[in-house]
């Protein structure tokens, strides 16, 4: 017996009505349902008449259910995986599902579609095409300085809670390099709100505006003179920590990076201002 194919289906990320015809037949032709939380697919499905049963799979069931559709493709019948909101797999739950599909020989077949990420950067300006997509930021601010330090030179693509952007942005702001940001919030939602703008005026703006839904976001690469003073900081900052005086911080940095001394000493001025 063949076995069955495992249908990735994209779903809406706020607008009910952006979801393919591709996708709504999809969702009716299969044999069940794997859905991050049934509530929210079920308010989908009664909206284009799709009877077909749901059963949840979240990131605290991926193993125990792996199994369970596994049987089900095994036998022949096709199954659909869908998350609350956009495609599966983007900081969702569905890796072990696919990896043990892909095991088993089973076909994994994309319906694409709606994606806060692809929403954002198809409404923002950008100097080029290359960006890096990292999910969700760290909890830890010394986690999240040290990854925005690594990757300083890329266009940063991440979603964020509203429960935790203000402390984000105040955690970039306080990293001593100016930086611009562009936020989504309720994105093909009613209230979408898309800025574009410094991490601090951004910040000044959310702590007088209330904050609500889901946020993409994408902090952009330095620019190659920020990005120098950025790495200069942090060679400071390092050495600083070793107890060294700033005579001695100068000579250092000016014999091993070949950094001109009065560069070197105007940072160590704007240090001590901040």
């Amino acid at each position: 017996m063949a076995s069955g194919k495992l249908f990735i289906v994209s779903t809406p990320i706020g607008n009910l009505s952006d979801i393919t015809f591709r996708a709504v037949e999809t969702l009716k032709s299969v044999a069940i349902i794997a859905c991050e939380d049934t509530r929210n697919t079920k308010i989908l499905c009664e909206k284009y008449g799709i009877e077909t049963p749901l059963e949840s799979y979240h990131k605290f069931s991926e193993s125990k259910k792996s199994e369970f559709f596994i049987n089900y493709l095994k036998s022949g019948q096709n199954v659909a995986l869908v998350s609350d909101a956009g495609t599966p797999l983007i900081s969702d739950p569905g890796v072990k599902l696919v990896d043990e599909a892909r095991l088993e020989g089973i076909d994994v077949v994309p319906v694409v579609g709606a994606s806060a990420i692809l929403a954002l950067l198809a409404s923002i300006p950008r100097q080029n095409e290359a960006f890096k997509f990292i999910g969700f930021l760290p909890r830890q601010k010394a986690q999240i300085e040290n990854l925005l330090n690594s990757n300083r030179d890329e266009n940063l693509v991440f979603y964020e809670s509203p429960n935790r952007l203000i402390e984000t942005l105040s955690i970039i702001s306080k990293m001593g390099t100016p930086r611009k940001i562009a936020i989504g919030r309720e994105l093909t939602k009613k209230f979408e709100e898309i800025k574009v703008d410094t991490v601090e005026n951004l910040l000044e703006y959310y702590n007088t505006h209330v904050l609500k839904g889901e946020i993409a976001c994408m902090l952009y690469a330095l620019d190659q003179n920020s990005a120098e003073e950025s790495k200069l900081f942090e060679q400071i900052s390092t050495l600083k920590g070793l107890k060294l005086s700033d005579k001695d911080i100068v000579s250092v940095i000016n014999s091993l990076y070949d950094t001109p001394r009065n560069k070197i000493k105007e940072i160590l001025l704007q240090n001590k201002e901040g």
